[in-house]
């Protein structure tokens, strides 16, 4: 079955695509909203906590989780430019049983659903850290206290021990702070900070353009990434917190964790990483539809098989390559840079982020460089991260939901409807994440759950990839044979980490 949502290009919007770098970089834009989307959920609260948990052995399954998900987001990519097909047309037409639509879409609306939980844990940061740096009540004023008076014993105990009497004066003293914090109960800070920036997000995204999540999302990603590279540079100067050659070369020979101390698997955490660290499923799914925004397939032409519109959807492919793979170099940097920071000073000084406490321990990765400057420096980097993920996902979910709404046949395939949908949705889907994370208020179990949805969903998409390759890629747009490897290589790794996941669930 071909998949639904035919391309109704015409010849009209063609043009030739670019030659040159310059003229091809004023082209790019769908990856670089991608990593906009990426450098968040998973870099700063996933990847880190990996680190704070397996030390440096994971590092290989990190880079790999990265580079190898782009081979199939371009597949993906060449669906959308070749027959202007969103991701979930393409998943529409997959053999198997159907109700309004194909099994896969079903799949992708569960793992919507709980993707909703992730974004909240994204929001739910951002609530964090302001109310860290703006306490609005005094139960919150006194927990934040509380908490950073934790986390100081916490490092002070892992750095320090003699200075704090012994590891089990350290100890009990960590056991009184904990059952103060249980006591003073869960301040609301973090959850009217929350709620102060969702109705404000919804709206923006409703009138919201292109060009305008474009350049939100570079500027967000870009400012961060400078920072927490330079960091770890300059933790090099650190003696106490320095990352060993030896360390690093460790991490790269494809070791298994050891079981944690409190019975937990590192391994999890890893998987769960695993599904939303680089290009995770959710921006697998949502690439193509920034690629059809952008233009690609317009410029394309229409898809009549002719030489001229193959070559033109050629050069536009090689356009759409070049913004998966430029976006993907910038991510992996910075994945592999949290990474390092959560591995170097999270592991070391036995911090994890959890909970209430999460936005707070995430900053401790920056007090050996910056000292007393890393808390407001980090709080405001966090926000900018965080917040650019979750308005550019929330984006980019919403396009999805619309042709969601199209695909399973209740709304018509017209563009005036898609677009109505899309406003419907952009207003919805961040005041539902928001719920969630006003229900649960646990950042990173719901950031990390969300992984697991996605790294189950990964082995579906590698399928889909896979099919379109081989169904219904046009002769003249089909990629080599060392690229073909590749993909199923990618795919492979798909099923292996999807199995592995449901094993553990």
């Amino acid at each position: 079955m071909k998949p639904s949502g035919a391309s109704s290009t015409t010849n009209d919007d063609a043009r030739a695509p670019p030659r040159g770098a310059l003229a091809t970089a004023r082209r790019l834009g769908p990856g670089l909203i991608v990593a906009g989307s990426i450098v968040g959920s998973g870099e700063l609260i996933a990847t880190t906590k990996v680190g704070a948990e397996a030390g440096f052995t994971l590092l290989w399954l990190i880079v790999l989780g990265c580079v190898v998900k782009v081979f199939t987001q371009v597949e993906f990519g060449r669906s959308a430019v070749g027959g202007g097909r969103g991701a979930l047309q393409l998943l529409d037409g997959l053999p198997g049983p159907r109700w309004r639509g194909g099994w896969a879409v079903w799949l992708w609306v569960v793992m919507t659903a709980l993707t909703l939980g992730q974004q909240g844990g994204i929001v739910g940061g951002v609530g964090q850290a302001l109310a860290m740096a703006l306490p609005l009540t005094e139960s919150g004023a006194a927990v934040q206290a509380l908490q950073d008076q934790l986390v100081a014993l916490q490092v002070q105990a892992a750095t320090q021990p003699l200075a704090l009497g012994g590891s089990d004066a350290a100890a009990a003293e960590g056991a009184r702070l904990r059952e103060a914090i249980g006591a003073a109960g869960s301040a609301p800070d973090a959850v009217i900070w929350a709620a102060a920036l969702t109705a404000p997000t919804a709206a923006v995204l409703v009138v919201g353009r292109f060009t305008l999540i474009q350049l939100f999302a570079t500027a967000m990603v870009v400012a961060f990434t400078i920072v927490t590279v330079l960091t770890v540079a300059l933790l090099q100067g650190q003696p106490d917190w320095a990352i060993r050659a030896d360390e690093f070369v460790s991490g790269l020979r494809g070791a298994l964790p050891p079981s944690r101390d409190d019975g937990g698997s590192s391994m999890q955490t890893a998987l769960a990483a695993f599904g939303i660290i680089g290009v995770g499923a959710a921006e697998l799914v949502m690439y193509p539809y920034w690629c059809l925004e952008k233009g690609y397939a317009k410029w394309s032409g229409r898809a009549d098989g002719s030489a001229a519109w193959r070559a033109r959807a050629r050069g536009w492919l090689r356009v759409m390559k070049w913004d998966a793979w430029m976006s993907a170099a910038v991510y992996t940097f910075a994945t592999v840079a949290f990474y390092l920071l959560g591995a170097a000073v999270l592991g070391r000084a036995g911090l994890n982020p959890e909970k209430g406490a999460m936005v707070r321990t995430l900053a401790q990765m920056y007090v050996p460089v910056f000292g007393e400057w890393a808390r407001p420096m980090f709080l405001i980097g966090a926000f900018c991260v965080l917040y650019s993920t979750f308005f550019v996902a929330s984006a980019g979910l919403a396009r999805i939901a619309a042709d969601c709404v199209v695909v399973l046949g209740f709304a018509p395939d017209e563009a005036d409807v898609r677009r109505r949908w899309t406003r419907f949705f952009c207003g919805l889907l961040p005041v539902v994440s928001f719920a969630v994370f006003a229900w649960f208020e646990a950042p990173a179990q719901l950031v990390m759950a969300g992984g697991v949805a996605q790294a189950l969903m990964l082995p579906v998409l590698g399928f889909g990839a896979l099919w379109a390759r081989y169904r219904w890629t046009d002769p003249g747009l089909c990629p080599g044979r060392a690229w073909d490897a590749a993909l199923w290589l990618s795919c492979a790794a798909f099923v292996v980490v999807g199995v592995w996941s449901l094993a553990t669930v």
